[in-house]
């Protein structure tokens, strides 16, 4: 089992190879970093500063910009331009939460909102002279199940150029199991990208 630092280690050193060595596809320039955010060593606020850390080194070694966006941010983006948080609390308190998470979910996904992957690529696409690689940060504000990340990489197929990390909160359980929230009998998503974590 490889620890969180040398789960950094590995993922800096390809950072450092011009393009990225994480890059299996042109079509899908993406890396996945998992890390538990139930585990002490691998916290969300622990990760959030090792990244920090991480884009230091990087630009420094490299000369290479690193971008950062905020998946969270781009969440209540979706919500603010679809909406509006007001609505979403009003529908809450008379259907409940789940009724809430399952229009949250329309919102990221359907495209008479504001969708997920279309924030994205305007983010992208904003960051992308500057930056040879974007870090996708804040996943945790899917959970319990807003999203399916899975999903995102899909509908990114093809549409970005920018080499990008995702820091996925979850365990490893055969495959990718976000936040460890889900049981054996639930789909887990297909993942075709390159994992550091994946060997614990």
């Amino acid at each position: 089992m490889l620890s969180m630092q040398d789960r950094l280690s590995l993922l800096e050193a390809d950072l450092k190879a011009d393009p990225p060595a994480f890059i299996m596809s042109r079509q899908l320039p993406f890396a996945i970093f998992r890390y538990d955010p139930h585990n002490a060593e691998e916290s969300e606020w622990r990760v959030r500063a090792e990244i920090q850390k991480l884009v230091t080194r990087v630009e420094n070694a490299t000369g290479r910009h690193v971008g950062i966006i905020s998946l969270a941010d781009l969440f209540w983006r979706s919500i603010q331009d679809s909406e509006g948080t007001e609505s979403l609390v009003g529908l809450e308190r008379e259907h409940g939460f789940d009724a809430a998470e399952r229009q949250v979910n329309c919102y990221l996904s359907d495209e008479d909102f504001r969708p997920l992957q279309n924030l994205l690529l305007e983010s992208a696409t904003t960051q992308a002279p500057q930056s040879g690689v974007l870090f996708l940060v804040h996943a945790t504000v899917f959970a319990p199940g807003a999203y399916r990340l899975s999903a995102l990489l899909e509908q990114m197929s093809g549409k970005l150029k920018t080499p990008v990390v995702l820091f996925y909160p979850g365990s490893w359980n055969h495959t990718l199991n976000y936040m460890g929230m889900r049981s054996e009998d639930q789909s887990m998503g297909s993942y075709r990208v390159k994992i550091y974590g994946r060997e614990s």
